[in-house]
């Protein structure tokens, strides 16, 4: 019989362990096997073979990641995109239309905007608070509402309960990428999502040396995503599998000590004569500040800001700078800075950038977990005159 775990904490730890323990080893070993032997399986999707995502390496991950946001199932995947791309394309058929939020991650917009419409699959980008804009967008053919818990990279909430309400008055999928707020702050299927998305690169796996992603969610949701992913071939490696359920393990006292130490930061930064905006939930000046504060067990360790001086400043303080990398991704151990416009949104126009609110002069920050007060003492040398 299977270990039921209260908290979150402890199912980090323990959830989806198999019992008994193989050989009686504590850590999960790597089965670095592509091949199983037959055993009766009736379907092909329950072949025990690698790419079929169902190694005892997937299997125990899998369990993991739905006892963390208390979900029926889950999936993991060999990268975010393959979550997000495979997800979508497991509910969405020729002639349906998309309902997706209007800030959205550039790997996720340019397949929402490049790749589905060559599926003559439609979409509609909407404010994640208006809801008469929802109702406007609408169509006979609309079959999911596809958001971000908090938005790459300005960080914004969509009216998540909103969300859910909306889609299930519609007969509509709801689908979140959770991967900026993780478990540990915020579990979408408690509040009602069908499918929660992760780039496991990110907090989840939390140390910078692994590419993964997973779904979460509905079981039936989950099966169509996993006959889809069997399909097209995004599995994950076991030794990659072994890695993130390595680092799964310190995930909740990573994430907490990142929303201590990123809510000390951005009110740094916000009171900074040469910062223009910060954006961070736990500053009461964000405009979702109430919503995060009612919805989430943490603020995140994610946040933009704009200096004064625009991209030059911006630059500068890069040069300036002795602890954070200048570097893509986010949510690892390191402390890391980019400018979404040259890097991670670059693949967007200038004015789809700029409908986005975008800004070329924006910064992106990801807080590791260095030491709150020596990297505060180096944004103030970096800022200074």
């Amino acid at each position: 019989m299977a270990a039921s775990f209260k908290t979150i904490a402890t199912k980090l730890i323990h959830a989806g362990t198999p019992r008994p323990r193989v050989n009686g080893a504590v850590v999960t070993p790597v089965f670095q096997s592509s091949t199983y032997e037959y055993l009766g399986e009736a379907k092909y999707h329950d072949v025990r073979y690698i790419r079929l995502n169902n190694t005892p390496n997937h299997l125990v991950l899998n369990a993991r990641l739905a006892a963390l946001e208390n979900a029926e199932a889950a999936l993991v995947t060999a990268s975010g995109m393959a979550a997000i791309s495979t997800a979508l394309m497991s509910v969405l058929s020729s002639g349906d239309h998309l309902l997706a939020m209007d800030c959205l991650y550039g790997g996720t917009h340019g397949f929402v905007t490049k790749d589905l419409p060559l599926y003559g699959v439609s979409h509609t980008f909407v404010d994640g608070h208006d809801t008469e804009a929802w109702k406007r967008a609408l169509r006979p053919t609309t079959r999911a509402f596809y958001v971000e818990t908090m938005t790459n990279p300005l960080i914004q909430i969509p009216d998540l309960e909103a969300v859910v309400r909306f889609a299930k008055a519609h007969g509509l999928i709801s689908m979140i990428d959770n991967t900026f707020a993780t478990p540990v702050n915020f579990r979408p299927p408690e509040l009602g999502f069908d499918l929660s998305l992760h780039s496991c690169t990110k907090y989840l796996n939390g140390h910078s040396d692994l590419v993964a992603g997973a779904a979460i969610g509905r079981a039936e949701l989950i099966e169509g995503v996993k006959h889809r992913l069997d399909h097209l071939g995004g599995s994950l490696d076991p030794h990659a599998c072994f890695l993130l359920e390595r680092g799964m393990k310190t995930l909740a006292v990573r994430v907490r000590y990142q929303n201590e130490s990123a809510a000390r930061i951005a009110a740094f930064l916000a009171r900074h004569p040469a910062i223009e905006r910060v954006n961070h939930p736990s500053l009461e000046s964000h405009p979702q500040h109430r919503i995060a504060a009612r919805l989430f067990e943490g603020f995140g360790g994610m946040m933009s800001f704009v200096l004064k001086g625009g991209v030059e400043a911006a630059e500068r303080l890069f040069k300036r700078c002795t602890i954070p990398i200048i570097a893509v991704s986010l949510g690892g151990c390191e402390t890391l800075m980019i400018r979404p416009a040259a890097a991670i949104h670059s693949g967007l126009s200038a004015d789809e950038r700029a409908k986005s609110g975008i800004s070329d002069a924006l910064v992106r920050l990801s807080v590791g977990l260095e030491s709150t007060d020596e990297l505060i003492e180096d944004f103030e040398q970096a800022l200074s005159n």
